[in-house]
Formats: C-alpha cells, sequence, structure tokens
C-alpha cells in the first residue's frame, strides 16, 4: 500500500508559479511511475505530467509543456511539480498518483494510489 500527501497549492495571480509537492510512505516509492492529475472536461481526470520509476523519463500534456516540470527523489520520497507562467485555464484540484509499474503511465486507471488533492486557483 501507498499513502500519498500533497501540498503547495494555492491561490496566485496568472504568470505566477507554485510548486506541489507529493510525499509518499508505505511501500517501495521508487519502484513506481508517478502522476500529476487535474480533472477534465470528459469523464476521466487528466494525467498534467508524468513520470517514471528512476526519474528519467517524464511527459506532459500539451497545454503545460514548457510551463510545468515533474521531478522525484526516491532518496526522500517525493514527487514535486514546478509550474511557471500559470494561467487561469491551471485553475483545479491537483492529485499525486501512484501506479503500479515501472514505466510511464498516462490513463487513471493504472493508478491505483491517490493523493487527496491541493487547490490550485489562478486569478486572470
Amino acid at each position: 500500500q501507498v499513502q500519498l500527501v500533497e501540498s503547495g497549492g494555492g491561490l496566485v495571480q496568472a504568470g505566477d508559479s507554485l510548486r506541489l509537492s507529493c510525499a509518499a510512505s508505505g511501500r517501495t516509492f521508487s519502484n513506481y511511475a508517478m502522476g500529476w492529475f487535474r480533472p477534465a472536461p470528459g469523464p476521466e481526470r487528466e494525467a498534467v505530467a508524468t513520470i517514471n520509476w528512476s526519474g528519467a523519463v517524464t511527459d506532459y500534456v500539451d497545454s503545460v509543456k514548457g510551463r510545468f516540470t515533474i521531478s522525484r527523489d526516491n532518496a526522500k520520497n517525493t514527487m514535486s511539480l514546478q509550474m511557471n507562467s500559470l494561467k487561469p485555464d491551471d485553475t483545479a484540484v491537483y492529485y499525486c498518483a501512484a501506479s503500479l509499474y515501472g514505466s510511464l503511465a498516462y490513463r487513471p486507471n493504472e493508478f491505483p494510489y491517490w493523493g487527496q488533492g491541493t487547490q490550485v486557483t489562478v486569478s486572470s
């Protein structure tokens, strides 16, 4: 079992930056791919950024490429999402999630472990 706790959300203005953190406990954190998700217009949450077990491979949804950076520190059991040049469209609850696999994953059903979410609000 993996427990995930997010932090770092808040209210900022357009153009500002925020750094989200996810602290993991339980089973071996470094075995699992991780991701940051937010609600999407469709039925599933959107994978904003994903990272493989080692941190060497990452991927992003097109709308945040060049602005967001996902990273992880397996020694500290933490994952982060650095969000720069924030836009009002980035406003959402952001969820940290852990996959059962080491390679990149994107679908919410590939992530059995979820945090409670942290609110990010970007004002124009």
